[in-house]
């Protein structure tokens, strides 16, 4: 149990039987009337984020998240696989579970968020940024466009995504996985 003076970012609450985790709160005294705590909860299975309000003083019913290395594996009709880096057991996730599931790669590191009582995979949580070879695209054409020109690229995941020109087939580029996006070459 918990009250809204200990609220803080990423606290994960038991709220409408379904788990939140706090994404912004402010504490609030009006001039008139009692105090209170406008918070955006962000539901951790549907990623959904809602506005609520609470008093004061009022006491919450918090939940322990656990954050545990996996290692993806592969996918196959069943969902993705993980392996555990600490104890090497393998666990098998559907795809509703994975924000990002396009950008997995053999071997890659993720996060696997577990609540801690029931010990349930909640979600997977991706690197910020991952370095993938791109594929297949068009070759640019030099002084195609005076500004900020791009052209749609493949990359070895298959997933599509916009990269500038000067970018080519065969190069390492890290994408950053919270928005699809090209961030830059790799050397």
């Amino acid at each position: 149990m918990a009250t809204t003076a200990d609220f803080k970012n990423g606290l994960c609450l038991e709220y409408n039987n379904d788990l939140y985790t706090i994404v912004d709160f402010q504490h609030v005294k009006p001039g008139k009337g009692p105090a209170f705590v406008r918070t955006k909860l962000k539901n951790i299975k549907t990623g959904r984020v809602i506005e609520n309000t609470f008093n004061s003083g009022v006491k919450v019913t918090t939940a322990r998240i656990e954050r545990r290395p996996h290692q993806y594996l592969y996918s196959d009709d069943m969902g993705y696989h993980f392996m555990d880096a600490s104890t090497f057991e393998q666990v098998g996730l559907q795809v509703e579970l994975i924000d990002g599931h396009q950008f997995l790669k053999e071997g890659q590191e993720v996060d696997v968020i577990y609540h801690a009582e029931t010990e349930a995979p909640l979600s997977v949580e991706l690197p910020s940024f991952v370095e993938l070879k791109i594929v297949y695209t068009e070759p640019g054409i030099k002084g195609d466009t005076a500004t900020n020109a791009t052209k749609p690229a493949k990359l070895e995941t298959g997933v599509k995504i916009q990269v500038p020109l000067f970018v080519n087939q065969d190069e390492v580029i890290k994408v950053d996985t919270r928005t699809a996006s090209y961030s830059e070459r790799v050397k």
